[in-house]
């Protein structure tokens, strides 16, 4: 059931906050957007500012599930497309000087803070189509959603998923991540394993009375560095695979033999497998070994075929290129809906002290956006002094 009534969960939000622009320059919203701190689990004020400012706008029918907004028109097109980011940002950086923090800083033409490029530069980008688009080409559904940085149980997407699937239909979906612009199809599943070694404890003075559990691991740890990662096409993208020991514990102290050692090991798999087949991969390699799957999820193939996303592709007007990590394209893939990723900025400075966008990056995006959904051209031009 949707409505378009405020959310009794919501108080109203600060008078400051009612003043948020969706139809000025989307840079500038971008910086306004970062300045509200929102790290993952507190994501309701930055909620309660995109609730007002959603709800002014009379074209869309909003709804609200905690942190999460879903905003839709309703023009009866034939294809509805679905445009997805998250509020939430990793925690501030605690490097002194470090740039990527709260508030939002300009340096020339160059915005910097935390939520510069994961992901609030995309969130302004569909705030503004939102606003400034009231009759695209396309039924569009906006979504707004929280906890996309921790465990998976707690995601904002995962929860509307579970109580209002309906709102999630769509023929295609985007996901604002950053991409640099460029078309990045489905990606890579992940997984995590504990693979053990058992020992038996002694005084490490008397080693020869007990059997090193740590020692024992080393075989595991030459399957690791013997390993050669597959790169698997799938539809036409190349997907490279990885598989690492990203941590080991082994011990209780320094004068005793460990009788007790486990690898924890990660497994970024191709979307042409499924976390069965994943695992099963996974298990023959480490054979006669004790191991346990601890954490895991599938993939997504890039659905390029899909003419929503051959269209969009070609507004963009870049080669595709495959998303190496995981991001919730998969939960759209599993809803039986082709996703892409696409958006401002650079995914490698994600989460770093020096996190930045460019206004010309966002520029871009909202530009190729409005190009693929109708909407005419807007200015671009860069204001002086930025």
């Amino acid at each position: 059931m949707v409505s378009n009534e405020p959310s009794p969960e919501s108080t109203a939000a600060p008078q400051a906050l009612h003043d948020l622009d969706l139809t000025g320059d989307v840079a500038d919203l971008t910086a306004a957007l970062m300045d509200i701190e929102s790290v993952s689990g507190q994501e309701t004020a930055l909620a309660d500012t995109l609730e007002v400012a959603l709800r002014r706008l009379g074209h869309l029918q909003v709804h609200r599930d905690g942190d999460a907004l879903v905003a839709r028109t309703l023009l009866g097109r034939p294809e509805r497309v679905v445009l997805a980011g998250h509020l939430d940002t990793v925690p501030l950086p605690t490097t002194p000087g470090a740039r990527g923090t709260v508030p939002a800083t300009w340096h020339g033409a160059t915005l910097y803070g935390r939520g510069a490029t994961d992901m609030k530069g995309g969130v302004a980008v569909q705030l503004a189509l939102a606003a400034t688009l009231p009759d695209p080409n396309r039924d569009v559904t906006f979504i707004f959603y929280d906890h996309e940085e921790v465990e998976g149980s707690k995601s904002g997407l995962g929860r509307l998923a579970r109580n209002s699937p309906e709102l999630l239909e769509g023929d295609f979906a985007i996901l604002l991540e950053p991409t640099n612009g460029t078309v990045e199809g489905g990606c890579n599943g992940t997984s995590r394993y504990k693979v053990r070694t058992r020992g038996v404890a002694a005084h490490s003075a008397r080693a020869w009375m007990g059997v090193n559990a740590i020692h024992a691991a080393a075989p595991i740890l030459a399957i690791l560095a013997d390993y050669t990662p597959a790169s698997v096409d799938v539809d036409g993208l190349s997907y490279r695979e990885s598989l690492n020991a990203v941590r080991i514990n082994g011990g209780i102290a320094g004068n005793v033999i460990p009788d007790d050692c486990e690898v924890e090991v990660n497994y970024r798999f191709a979307p042409d497998k499924d976390l069965a087949a994943a695992q099963a991969h996974v298990f023959e390699l480490f054979q006669g070994f004790e191991i346990e799957r601890t954490d895991g999820a599938p993939g997504a193939r890039p659905g390029l075929q899909h003419p929503a996303a051959a269209s969009f592709v070609a507004a963009v007007g870049r080669t595709p290129m495959p998303k190496f990590g995981w991001t919730d394209v998969s939960r759209f893939s599993a809803l039986g809906i082709p996703a892409v990723n696409f958006g401002p900025g650079d995914a490698l400075l994600a989460h770093s002290d020096d996190e930045h966008v460019t206004r010309a990056a966002i520029h871009d995006c909202l530009a190729a956006l409005r190009r693929w959904l109708g909407g005419a051209p807007q200015d671009t031009a860069e204001p002086a002094g930025r």
